[in-house]
């Protein structure tokens, strides 16, 4: 498995964020009222395909964590997601199934209905 060391990225980054995610992420931040606020996505087991994706709010960054700042947030990832997770795109949608961060994965081979779970 490739090592991942703390680091700041951004135009050669793995992961693109689009604006829509980075302006609810600043949002929620101001809710809070905490600037250090990170968001982390992370893979976990389940779901209907197999794996599905999850999002929290932390302030602590773990040693193999890659760390991509875009606009004044953070988003974070343990080095075990972000192999399954290079090329995608985390970006924000409000609409009729309600709101939430979208990743959209090149690397999943299949995903439910509802775009949370997949497999590869």
């Amino acid at each position: 498995m490739e090592s991942f060391n703390p680091q700041e990225s951004t135009a050669n980054a793995p992961i693109k964020i689009h604006e829509s995610a980075v302006l609810k992420t600043k949002a929620l931040m101001a809710m809070e009222k905490n600037n250090s606020l990170l968001l982390r996505l992370f893979i976990t087991g389940g779901g209907c395909s197999g794996f599905q994706y999850a999002f929290a709010f932390e302030e602590k960054v773990e040693e193999d964590d890659l760390i991509i700042r875009k606009d004044g947030m953070a988003l974070v990832i343990d080095s075990l997601s972000v192999q399954y997770l290079n090329g995608a795109e985390v970006s924000y949608n409000e609409g009729l199934d309600g709101a939430m961060f979208i990743v959209k994965n090149p690397n999943a081979k299949t995903t439910c209905g509802c775009g949370s779970s997949f497999s590869i």
